[in-house]
């Protein structure tokens, strides 16, 4: 019985917090584009080809051709438990609010190609942006630094940061943020 408890509470604690993304090859790309994202602006790409240019303001970043929406940029990887129990929830606030509201999801992976994120998408139903280009690196430590996965940030329709969430988040507190921020 002790096992039992032990083995819930140990995975428990994965889920809500997360998956630590400090691996090696993180880490040196960290390292190798720390310099580079001081006020530069970004380039994203989703897994059509479609740019979205990421340009940091003062206290957030202005995402092109989604002024005026609320942003939530969820940083996530394939391979991690708490970042797909949260699609579901993503998927239903993307359909909520989808007139003032958009999703960006930011690969945090190497070598992935855009088929596989495609049907990864398709495998879960998934009806928001997802990001997959060198440059996710550097918008990552342009927010930062991320050390854990999911990592989610909220910025209301100027572009300015609202919240953020590290780990497994239930989606009415995401849901009651994004109608404060409206």
């Amino acid at each position: 019985m002790k096992f039992w408890f032990a083995l819930f509470i140990a995975s428990s604690m994965l889920f809500f917090n997360g998956c630590s993304s400090d691996k090696k090859k993180t880490e040196e790309k960290s390292e190798k584009v720390q310099e580079e994202v001081k006020n530069e602006k970004i380039v994203l790409q989703d897994i059509t080809g479609k740019q979205i240019v990421v340009t940091p303001i003062e206290k957030g970043f202005s995402f092109e051709g989604y002024e005026d929406k609320v942003v939530l940029v969820n940083f996530f990887t394939t391979w991690c438990p708490p970042c797909k129990a949260e699609i579901p929830h993503l998927i239903n606030l993307q359909e909520k609010y989808k007139e003032n509201f958009v999703i960006i999801s930011v690969l945090l992976e190497e070598n992935k190609s855009n088929e596989e994120i495609s049907n990864f998408m398709k495998y879960n139903n998934i009806n928001y942006i997802i990001t997959n280009s060198i440059e996710n690196f550097k918008f990552a430590q342009s927010a930062g630094g991320v050390k854990n996965i999911p990592l989610m940030f909220l910025y209301d329709k100027n572009g300015k940061y609202s919240t953020h969430y590290v780990g497994a988040i239930p989606e009415e507190m995401i849901d009651a943020d994004i109608k404060k921020v409206l």
